[in-house]
């Protein structure tokens, strides 16, 4: 059986994550998006600790899905290196795990 994965994005703004979510939801690319407003992230970038109001997106999908879904996301976002993370689901709902499955085929 194919592994399910937990997939963790940030986005620059609210307009911005609720494209993103929108867009790996409806392309079936992931089940289901949260986000998580009011991250604040602190990182080094070119040199220079800089400090930024970020959303955290967590999607839930397939393995075999994580490539699709990191060419749409970058494709969509601003930044030019976005944080995708995958991590894997261990263990989970079956019901909860059967509906992940179910949202990600196409429909007939």
């Amino acid at each position: 059986m194919d592994r399910f994965i937990v997939v963790l994005i940030t986005a620059s703004s609210s307009a911005e994550s609720a494209r993103l979510s929108k867009a790996l939801v409806k392309e079936r690319l992931a089940a289901c998006v949260n986000i998580v407003p009011g991250l604040r992230s602190v990182y080094r970038w070119k040199g220079r600790i800089e400090s930024s109001a970020e959303r955290l997106l967590i999607a839930k999908t397939r393995r075999s899905k994580l490539p699709q879904l990191i060419r749409r996301v970058r494709q969509l976002h601003s930044y030019s290196v976005p944080e995708i993370i995958a991590l894997p689901m261990l263990a989970g709902h079956a019901d909860y795990l059967r509906w992940i499955a179910a949202s990600l085929v196409p429909e007939k």
